[in-house]
């Protein structure tokens, strides 16, 4: 197979799964964003230790390593922001504390502004 002919079949794959890819997203519910990001963090997980091979091969060019870098940086972004997605949205989820009650105003102990005096002890 020529490098022409697998170069043009590798990108007619990468747009298809563009376009499966954004298929499938656009129509998952609002509520099962937070299960589909952790498993895109844990997908993104791979794509970073894939993308570190690529940058680290010993038979490589300059092409290689920058592609291999840039895939480094996007998916760890992509993973970083996803935790951090991930992390608000859970905490939507805890129960909110009862606020502690509040002492006193210090302005009964001196008596009211209505001219009563403080109570007696």
């Amino acid at each position: 197979m020529s490098h022409g002919l697998l170069l043009s079949f590798e990108v007619t794959i990468l747009v298809l799964a563009i376009f499966l890819g954004f298929e499938v997203i656009s129509k998952v519910p609002t509520l099962l964003h937070t299960p589909l990001m952790s498993g895109t963090n844990a997908i993104h997980g791979i794509v970073i230790v894939g993308a570190m091979l690529v940058a680290g091969m010993g038979h490589k060019d300059t092409l290689t390593t920058i592609v291999g870098l840039v895939a480094v940086v996007l998916a760890s972004a992509n993973v970083v922001g996803g935790f951090v997605v991930t992390d608000r949205m859970l905490e939507m989820f805890k129960k909110r504390e009862a606020p502690a009650a509040e002492p006193p105003a210090a302005t009964s102990a001196q008596g009211g502004d209505d001219g009563t005096a403080p109570p007696s002890s």
